[in-house]
């Protein structure tokens, strides 16, 4: 029975909610600590794809819900960086059906590149957004951000984080909604054709529907306030309210499940209850000077209250004033490539001729760790082919020809076309060279499918990207591929031969993550 309790991951929550919600498609581009979502998804019944990154994604998205049909989109915070152009033009547009993005933040960077807050994108897009602290919020919260997105016809943030992701608790479910309109298209050109003349007006509809769904927050919105002994009222959001419930049990709480638009009002009736005051939140400190500009009597939180993830005992903490303790990092070895990763050669030859190496997202970006330390920057996905292509354009002639970028398969896949294209376009005086090490997965993020691997989330077999052929269509004359451990010495007299020529060269570096070849040989 659906309706019996079930003991669920938050990311599989999700994926539960928006099955019993009708979800129509779910789609996205794999990202801890959201890849699990879309896995889930197809598990429990759903259907489920990849993207080859999270704008296309959004985009798939919006053509289900511009066709009356329930999308969810998942991503990672990053990733919505990625997803934005959509994002900010669909809150005008707004949808037919409904429009979820399933957003997961990474406070503390356990796998990324920053701490960013979804919250801030919410506020900047002019979306709602629901911040859930549990799986059973997570389940409720997906479902209720389903119905937010089809009463008023605009896209909505289910903003989690890696600690309600990956923790698991009790979750009801309630009887999946039956009897949804079938997907059907009504053409619409002002609406969904967002020319200066026909976007205007439609900002001004955003503005005015964020103005009903605060009122709605206010008055009946997922918040929920638990009165204390009237001295302390804690006001907190996602998993920073479990743990302040627990650090604080005599406090007074305001859970909140809308985080944008924030009910204000309800808030600062709660505040006037209390001697004192907290607003409590990983990231940045929205809530506290959203609150304050409002004229809310909150105390003061120390500044690193943004750092990292909140737990009961800094809570503890933050609510005494007390500094937070230095942490020493425990001595330990880094983390590194697996001992049989085929392309551990790569960089240790890129090494070994001393090449300056742009790099990119992925497990090969531990390259950059002792022992090797053969990678010299990375910042996004997709950036290690524009930065090479920079720096070759500024650098001496005899160390531009040092510069070497190198970028995985899902990630070529995801933004690196743009890059290649702009190597072919604006090539440097020295030329470039490119390494696309091809493993065959989405390796990091738990070995998922690209359009580069041949199969879809499911497993079942569709066509395959070619590199080679790519780089070859956009001009690039020397395109070679070679298995780095095969072909390990014409691979090393072709790279050192292509770095001393002024010309374009792409190797294609194939070999599969051996993680990735043992898990699909154990399904057959």
């Amino acid at each position: 029975m659906d309706s019996e309790r079930k003991f669920l991951m938050g990311n599989e929550a999700v994926a539960l909610g928006a099955c019993h919600a009708g979800v129509s498609l779910g789609v996205g581009y794999p990202g801890t600590p959201s890849s699990e979502i879309l896995a889930y998804l197809n598990h429990f019944g759903g259907k489920a794809q990849w993207s080859p990154n999270e704008k296309v994604a959004a985009e798939v998205g919006l053509g289900v819900a511009f066709g009356n049909g329930r999308a969810m989109v998942t991503m990672k915070h990053v990733g919505l960086n990625v997803a934005a152009d959509a994002l900010f033009t669909a809150a005008y547009s707004g949808v037919d059906g409904a429009y979820v993005l399933a957003v997961a933040d990474d406070p503390g960077l356990a796998s990324s590149q920053n701490e960013q807050d979804t919250r801030r994108y919410a506020v900047a897009a002019g979306v709602p957004l629901l911040d859930p602290s549990d799986s059973q919020d997570a389940y409720d919260f997906t479902r209720l951000a389903f119905d937010i997105s089809a009463r008023w016809h605009i896209p909505v943030i289910l903003r989690l984080t890696t600690r309600v992701c990956h923790s698991g608790s009790v979750v009801v479910p309630d009887v999946p909604v039956q009897n949804l309109p079938a997907p059907h298209f009504t053409r619409n050109i002002k609406q969904r054709v967002m020319v200066p003349g026909h976007a205007r007006p439609a900002h001004r509809r955003l503005r005015q529907k964020l103005k009903e769904i605060e009122r709605w927050n206010n008055d009946e919105g997922p918040n929920r306030e638990v009165l204390g002994d009237g001295r302390l009222g804690i006001i907190a959001s996602g998993v920073a309210a479990q743990h302040a419930a627990e650090a604080a049990p005599d406090a007074s709480l305001f859970k909140v499940g809308m985080a944008y638009p924030l009910p204000v009002e309800r808030i600062i009736e709660f505040c006037a209850k209390h001697e004192k005051n907290a607003a409590i939140e990983e990231n940045d400190p929205y809530m506290n000077e959203l609150l304050k500009s409002y004229g809310a009597p909150l105390t003061v939180m120390p500044e690193y209250m943004r750092f990292g993830e909140l737990n009961v005992a800094r809570i503890r903490r933050l609510l005494d004033g007390a500094p937070e303790p230095e942490h020493a990092v425990p001595p330990g070895k880094p983390p590194g490539l697996c001992k049989g990763c085929p392309h551990k050669r790569t960089f240790e030859l890129l090494k070994k001729h001393g090449c300056i190496v742009s790099g990119d997202i992925g497990c090969y970006t531990l390259a950059a760790l002792p022992p090797l330390e053969a990678m010299d920057m990375q910042i996004c996905m997709g950036a290690s082919i524009g930065m090479g292509v920079g720096l070759r354009q500024v650098l001496p002639a005899a160390e531009a020809r040092k510069v070497v970028s190198v970028i995985g398969d899902s990630t070529f896949v995801h933004s690196g076309l743009t890059g290649l294209a702009e190597m072919a376009y604006n090539v440097p005086p020295t030329g470039h060279v490119v390494l696309i090490l091809d493993n065959s997965t989405t390796a990091m993020t738990g070995q998922q499918e690209h359009p580069g691997t041949g199969r879809r989330l499911d497993g079942s077999p569709t066509g395959q990207l070619d590199y080679a052929r790519v780089a070859t269509a956009m001009g690039i004359d020397n395109v070679v591929t070679y298995d780095p451990v095969k072909d390990a010495e014409p691979f090393e007299a072709a790279l050192v031969d292509a770095l001393r020529k002024d010309s374009l060269s792409v190797f294609v570096v194939k070999r599969p993550c051996i993680l990735a070849a043992a898990r699909k040989g154990a399904k057959g």
